[in-house]
């Protein structure tokens, strides 16, 4: 019983550093996000998240923005910071954290904002980026 209690105390140190590792690095992207080449919408969405009253108006803002031209890497910190935002405004109203919507349910705030943030190419453009430069290479091996 001894043994299993220090091997449970240990997974919780792993947990825990695994945690602060995975906070970090959200951290970390976030302050990347912000002085990026999408530092505008992101410093916008941010200001919006710190005086949020409401998901509707969270909704009406993200569709007001332009998210066709910002790379898959910004839209994921963005629905990061977007996911706990609306946590924690949940939390302050006294309902539970997470309630997305069901099969056959209305979608619910952040559903309905991972939809409209995600509804263009996850690459958006990278992978042709990527192809040509492949080709460029190929041409100069030749």
């Amino acid at each position: 019983m001894a043994q299993e209690q220090r091997r449970g105390c240990g997974y919780r140190k792993v947990g825990a550093r695994l945690l602060r590792a995975w906070r970090k690095w959200h951290h970390d992207e976030l302050a990347e996000a912000l002085v990026g080449l999408h530092r505008d919408v992101m410093q916008r969405l941010i200001t919006e998240l710190k005086s949020l009253r409401s998901a509707r108006e969270l909704v009406a803002f993200i569709e007001a923005q332009d998210w066709s031209a910002v790379d898959y890497g910004t839209r994921f910190t963005a629905l990061h910071e977007i996911n706990k935002a609306i946590t924690k405004l949940r939390e302050r109203a006294g309902q539970d954290p997470i309630n997305d919507g069901l099969p056959g349910e209305p979608l619910r705030a952040f559903q309905l904002i991972r939809n409209i943030i995600n509804q263009f190419p996850v690459t958006c453009g990278e992978k042709r980026a990527e192809a040509i430069g492949k080709i460029e290479n190929t041409e100069r091996q030749s």
